[in-house]
Order: structure tokens, then sequence, then C-alpha cells
């Protein structure tokens, strides 16, 4: 049987109460539990809302105001573009999927990396890590672009099958300026005529 989630309370004093350790943490603290793959949720004392993701949201606020920043301003900007937008759903898939995929990259290339730099499994020291990253940026990099290229080329494949479904269900539509649609105000096409010449 699965574990249940570690369930942390915020309440309206704006403090978090983990009820698995009967204490009040701090953000750092929720930080930590994400870096250490934690399961947990965070839940309006009061209300019992789920408040997860908010925490989650300032988090990551507070790791883009201090050190370099992930998101770059144009990156941000095109993310609140998409909310309200007919594909933010779809968007919000392909974002989780690429993260995935780059997860998953990243874990095995750093079990290929542990089996050469540490075969005794004694643990890299952080040093270590930073060297050989250093030494392996320009081959990462090359790996991105060519994960990035493949990926834009399956959403332009994507887009293109959409299209084509789209055409096909709404070709018998008759959509005012469509090839082969009759004016607005002129008589329709006698029975077995298109209107097309």
């Amino acid at each position: 049987m699965a574990n249940a989630s570690r369930l942390i309370k915020k309440y309206p004093n704006r403090r978090l109460y983990d009820t698995q350790t009967s204490a009040y943490i701090t953000l750092a603290d929720v930080k930590q539990l994400v870096l250490d793959n934690e399961d947990f949720r965070v839940i309006d004392a009061k209300s019992e809302d789920d408040l997860t993701r908010s925490i989650l949201l300032q988090i990551i606020l507070e790791a883009e105001a201090s050190g370099a920043p992930l998101f770059s301003s144009q990156m941000l900007s095109q993310i609140i573009r998409f909310y309200g937008h007919a594909m933010q759903g779809m968007m919000g898939a392909y974002l989780e999927k690429s993260m995935g995929a780059f997860v998953d990259v990243q874990q095995k290339f750093q079990d290929q990396s542990k089996a050469f730099y540490d075969p005794k499994g004694l643990g890299a020291s952080p040093e270590l890590w930073t060297q050989f990253m250093q030494v392996q940026a320009p081959m990462m990099q090359g790996m991105m672009s060519h994960y990035i290229d493949q990926s834009k080329n399956l959403f332009v494949q994507m887009q293109d099958q959409m299209q084509q479904q789209a055409r096909s269900v709404f070709q018998n539509f008759p959509f005012p300026g469509a090839p082969g649609a009759t004016p607005p105000g002129a008589p329709p096409p006698p029975p077995g005529e298109t209107g097309e010449k």
C-alpha cells in the first residue's frame, strides 16, 4: 500500500505546520522536501483548500529572485500568453512531458557518469561533479539542441495533423469566405451543386 502524502497546513498567520513532525516549518524546509523527492500536500488549515501549487510557485519565485534565474522574461511572457488561449491545456501537457523527458535523460546521464567517475559507489564530491559538468557542457548543449529540434518537429507535425482533421470536420460547413461558400445575400445553389466554378 502506498504511503499517504505528507500533510502540511498553512495557517492564517502564514505559518506552515508539518503534521508529520508536529512542528512549524519554513518555505526553505518545504523546498528541501521537494529536493528530497518527498511527496507532500499543503492545505489551508481553515478551508482545507489545496495550496500546494501556490507554495511551489512561491519557492520558484524566491529561487528566481536570488541567483541565476531559470526563466527569461521572454519565456515567462510566452507562458502568460497561453493562459486563456485555446492551446492552454495542450501547452501545460507539453511542458510537463518535456520536463519529464529532460529529467529521464538527466537521470540516465548521472547513472552512467557515476559508474565512470565513482566505480566504488563512494559518492562523487560536488566539486568533482562541477568539473565534470564543465567538461561535458558542450556535449549537453548539443544533446539539448537536438532534443529541442525533435520536440519542435513533433509539435509542428501534431499541429499539421490537427489542421487536417479540422479541415475534414469543417469542410461541409458553409463558412462565409470559405472556398465554395455562398456569398452573404446570394441565393443558395441548386441541390447537387456546391457553388464552386
